[in-house]
C-alpha cells in the first residue's frame, strides 16, 4: 500500500507546484475519514487541488460555489415531479460525490451551512422523510477568505469542529512561481491526470489508517494537550472530545503517510496547530494558533 500513497503524491504533484505540507495535510484529512477546511486568498490553487484529488483516485468531484441565495436542496438535492411517470423523483445535489469543493462557505446562510455540515456527518443526506447515503469516500474541502469578511456568515464553533483540521496554502515562493510560469505551455489541467489508485483502494488505505498502532503514552499525550485548552486562562472555549478523536485519528494517518505502522510524538506535535486551532475561542484576540504552539511548549512530551 506505500507504493499507492506514492504513487497519488506524485500524481497530485504533476499540477501542483510546491505545497508539499499542504498535500500532506490534506491526504491527513482524507485517510482519516474527516474533512479539510482551507482558509485562504483567492487564486493559490484550492480548486486545482480539490480537482486533481479527484481525478487521482477515479473519483467524482463536485464544486459549490457558495452564495446567500444559495438553498440547503441546492446542497442535498430535492424531489421533483415527473408528469410522465406520474411521481415524485429524487433529483441528487452535489453532496453526492467523492471529493466536494464547498468555496466560500462562509457566504452561505446558516441554513445552507447546516444542511452541508450535516451531510459531513452524518454521510448522508434525507429529504421528505427518505434518508440517502452519499458515496464513499465522502470527502469535503471548504474553502474560506480569512481577508473579506463582508457579506458573510462565520461558521459557529460547533460547525467548525465538523472539520478535522484546517490549513492554508499560502503564496508559493518566487522559485515555486517562477517554475508555474514555466510549466504553462505543457501544463497538465486535472482532467488530463490518469487515476493512479482506485475509490476501493483508498477504502483499504482507510482501514490500514485505523490499525497504525498509537501507544498509551502518546493517547495520554493527546489528551493532556486538549484538555490543556480547557483549562487555559487565555481559552474562553476549549477543544470539544471531538478534536481529542480527531488528533488521534490524524495522528495514525499522518504515521501512515510517513510509511510506519506506529505513531510517534513528533506527529501530534505536527498536526496540533492544524487540528485544534480552529476549534477553540481565545480571549483578547489572541491568535488561536499562537495559543496551540504555546501549549505544546508547555505540555510534557512523552
Amino acid at each position: 500500500m506505500r507504493e499507492s500513497i506514492e504513487r497519488l503524491t506524485q500524481n497530485l504533484g504533476r499540477t501542483i507546484v510546491g505545497k508539499t505540507d499542504a498535500i500532506q495535510l490534506v491526504l491527513v484529512a482524507l485517510l482519516s475519514g474527516g474533512h479539510a477546511l482551507l482558509e485562504d486568498v483567492p487564486g493559490v490553487g484550492k480548486t486545482l487541488l480539490a480537482k486533481s484529488l479527484a481525478r487521482s483516485i477515479d473519483g467524482r468531484f463536485q464544486r459549490i460555489q457558495c452564495t446567500p441565495d444559495l438553498l440547503p436542496t441546492d446542497v442535498t438535492g430535492t424531489n421533483i415531479w415527473n408528469p410522465s411517470r406520474g411521481e415524485f423523483e429524487f433529483l441528487p445535489g452535489p453532496v453526492f460525490a467523492n471529493v466536494l469543493l464547498a468555496d466560500e462557505i462562509n457566504r452561505a446562510t446558516p441554513r445552507t451551512q447546516s444542511a452541508l455540515l450535516e451531510v459531513m456527518e452524518e454521510q448522508q443526506v434525507t429529504v421528505d422523510g427518505v434518508s440517502r447515503a452519499v458515496p464513499v469516500p465522502f470527502f469535503v474541502i471548504a474553502t474560506q477568505n480569512p481577508i473579506e469578511y463582508q457579506g458573510t456568515f462565520p461558521l459557529p464553533e460547533a460547525q467548525m469542529d465538523r472539520f478535522a483540521l484546517s490549513l492554508s496554502l499560502g503564496y508559493p515562493s518566487e522559485a515555486e512561481e517562477l517554475q508555474m510560469l514555466q510549466r504553462l505551455s505543457h501544463d497538465v489541467s486535472p482532467e488530463e491526470l490518469q487515476p493512479c489508485i482506485s475509490l476501493e483502494e483508498m477504502k483499504a488505505l482507510r482501514r490500514l489508517c485505523t490499525q497504525v498502532k498509537v501507544e498509551t503514552h502518546l493517547q495520554q499525550y493527546i489528551l493532556d494537550l486538549v484538555r490543556s485548552t480547557r483549562q487555559d486562562e487565555e481559552v474562553t472555549l476549549g477543544v470539544s472530545p471531538r478534536g481529542a478523536v480527531a488528533l488521534h485519528r490524524t495522528t495514525q494517518a499522518l504515521a501512515f503517510l510517513e510509511g510506519r505502522d506506529y505513531a510517534i510524538p513528533d506527529d501530534t506535535k505536527f498536526l496540533a496547530p492544524h487540528v485544534l486551532s480552529h476549534r477553540l475561542i481565545p480571549t483578547g484576540g489572541r491568535k488561536a494558533k499562537a495559543v496551540v504552539e504555546r501549549l505544546l511548549r508547555s505540555v510534557p512530551i512523552p
